[in-house]
């Protein structure tokens, strides 16, 4: 892209916040911003995301905040966090973009409030204060969960020991709240297993999730879509949703279709089967 001047920087973002603006025209300038990246964006997209009255808009700002992964939106992201009049589809989308960041001061918030002098050499697994419950057993679900999967990332990024994957031939350029596991076309009924079975911990299957995106094969799109039929977590099958609206495989359009038709499901949930029919 070439360079951006502050006066269009500026531009782009006042149809960002404007509120008299179409709520489209809106998301086109988030997306410009993000496109463009840096604190100057990063501004701007914060600017939404604390003042904006449309909860949907301010999860999207804070969606791309995470993708942006810039660290200078880590003190926005954490007060959004905190702050539970907030709705719970921009505190989750807050707490997952400090995972996407994947900085350990974010740790601090999702996790600890101490005063070690170094958290690179201090365990984090030893300086557990009463502020961990605060967000890992949050009184939403949503967050909660979304809370345990950011320090996962965190840990597992920070982690030198872990085998990371890095397939340069996978099509999809977004950043993932979890890293994909290894696997080959032959692994499908073993990654929607691990998909589908509740009393596997979440990280794990967003693992199998993010797997079976990355096969990005009409067999691989169905397992994922038989997840929008677990019932143990909205997180989980907003996820799904979002994962499917990637792939665009009409195969899934009936059970995202069942899922947004679906009263009873909950919001989080049938605005990411729209988004993802949308795809």
């Amino acid at each position: 892209m070439s360079t951006i001047t502050a006066d269009q920087l500026s531009a782009i973002g006042r149809v960002l916040n404007d509120a008299n603006r179409p709520i489209g025209q809106r998301f086109r300038a988030l997306f410009t911003l993000r496109n463009i990246g840096g604190t100057g964006s990063v501004d701007q997209i914060c600017e939404c995301l604390l003042a904006d009255e449309s909860a949907l808009l301010k999860h999207e700002c804070a969606y791309c905040l995470g993708q942006i992964q810039d660290t200078h939106a880590i003190p926005v992201l954490n007060r959004v966090l905190a702050n539970t009049a907030e709705h719970p589809m921009v505190r989750h989308e807050a707490a997952e973009a400090l995972g996407a960041i994947g900085d350990r001061q974010s740790l601090d918030v999702l996790k600890v409030r101490i005063d070690c002098v170094d958290l690179s050499v201090t365990s984090v697994a030893n300086c557990l204060s009463s502020y961990v419950q605060k967000y890992l057993n949050d009184s939403n679900k949503s967050v909660s969960e979304t809370c345990s999967l950011a320090i996962q990332r965190i840990e597992y990024l920070s982690d030198e020991t872990k085998e990371r994957v890095m397939d340069t031939s996978v099509p999809f350029k977004s950043v993932d709240p979890v890293p994909a596991v290894r696997c080959d076309e032959t692994d499908i009924g073993k990654l929607e297993a691990l998909l589908t079975d509740a009393n596997n911990d979440l990280f794990s299957r967003y693992r199998a999730m993010f797997a079976l995106r990355n096969l990005n094969t009409d067999a691989s799109a169905r397992a994922l879509a038989n997840g929008l039929q677990c019932p143990d977590s909205a997180l989980f099958r907003h996820e799904v949703a979002y994962v499917l609206g990637q792939m665009q495989k009409p195969c899934t359009v009936a059970q995202l279709a069942a899922n947004l038709a679906d009263f009873g499901e909950n919001e989080m949930v049938r605005h990411e089967c729209a988004e993802a029919l949308g795809n």
